[in-house]
């Protein structure tokens, strides 16, 4: 279960920021996860909880904005959608090898006290 090193990584950076603004808690965290990226959502929540465990952070909200993947379409000039990753073109058929997102794994914000 890779998403408990990922959340060991996002803990470390919520933690380290934290400190730098001088804050005692950490009450919320939240992350932009992209459809492609790899990650389980449920496993990283999962993996929070015991990650954060005896910290600033332990009991913080986890709040995950879930990236769907979006594809450019050379021959149709568009940019489309799609939750499953398929990188067909849902207008003409065309094969897109240009993922415009969907890989994030981003911390966005914290909230301190």
């Amino acid at each position: 279960m890779h998403e408990l090193s990922l959340m060991e990584a996002l803990r470390d950076q919520a933690l380290a920021a934290a400190r730098a603004e001088g804050a005692t808690r950490i009450t919320a965290i939240s992350l932009r996860i992209g459809s492609l990226a790899g990650v389980e959502p449920e496993a990283l929540r999962f993996a929070h909880t015991v990650v954060m465990a005896g910290t600033i952070a332990a009991g913080a909200e986890l709040r995950i904005e879930v990236v769907i993947a979006r594809f450019f379409c050379e021959p149709c000039q568009q940019a489309f959608d799609t939750e499953q990753g398929d990188c067909l073109c849902l207008r003409c058929g065309s094969f897109s090898r240009r993922l415009l997102q969907g890989r994030e794994l981003e911390l966005t914000s914290l909230e301190l006290s």
